[in-house]
Formats: structure tokens, sequence, C-alpha cells
């Protein structure tokens, strides 16, 4: 069993950062894949980044490639979501999941096991 516990969001003007962290409790963190996903009020949940259990693979949504960085540190149980160049689309509500995922390019909100709270991100204009 996981436990996640997500933090670092906030308000912060467009072309600000944040770096969003998601600390986790339980023996099986360093084994599985760990993902952020985002939502919005009224729209389905969308995949933002993932990480391999090692951290050597990684993949982001086109929407935050290049802006977005997600990392981990096993001995730590965390991981970490530094976004740059933050944009008002990015406002959204962002949670740390982990599970088996099929795929590393496309994976699905219903592929993951563990959620977080959430925290909300709002980039003002």
């Amino acid at each position: 069993q996981v436990q996640l516990v997500e933090s670092g969001g906030g308000l912060v003007q467009a072309g600000g950062s944040l770096r969003l962290s998601c600390l986790a409790s339980g023996r099986t963190f360093s084994r599985i894949a760990m993902a952020w996903f985002r939502q919005v009020p009224g729209k389905e949940r969308e995949f933002v980044a993932i990480i391999s259990w090692s951290g050597l693979i990684t993949n982001y949504a086109d929407s935050v490639k290049g802006r977005f960085t997600i990392s981990r540190d096993n001995a730590k149980n965390t991981v970490y979501l530094q976004m740059n160049s933050l944009k008002p689309e990015d406002t959204a509500v962002y949670y740390c999941t982990g599970g088996a995922y099929s795929s590393y390019y496309y994976p699905r909100p219903d592929e993951s096991e563990y959620w977080g709270q959430g925290t909300q991100v709002t980039v003002s204009s």
C-alpha cells in the first residue's frame, strides 16, 4: 500500500515557476512508476508526466514538453514536478499517482493504483 501527499501548489503569474512534491509512504514506492495528472472542473483528468521506478524513463504530454520536468528521489520517497514557463492553461488541480502503467506514452488515469489528494495550481495572466 502506498499513500501519497502532494505539496507545492499555489498562485503564480504567467511565465513563473512552481515545484510540486509528492511524498509517498509505503515500501513499494521505489518499485512503481509514478505520474502526474491534472484536472480542470468539468473536464477529464489529463496526463502530464510519468517516470519509471528507476527514473531512467520519463515522458510528457505535448502541452508541457520542454517546460515541465518530472524526477524522483527513491531514498526520500518523493517525486517532483518542476514547472517552468507556466501558462494560464496550466491552471488545474494536480494529482500525484502511482501504479503499473501499460504504456509510458499514453498512461491512463484508470491504471493508477494510488492517488494523492491533489494540489491546486493557478496561473494568472
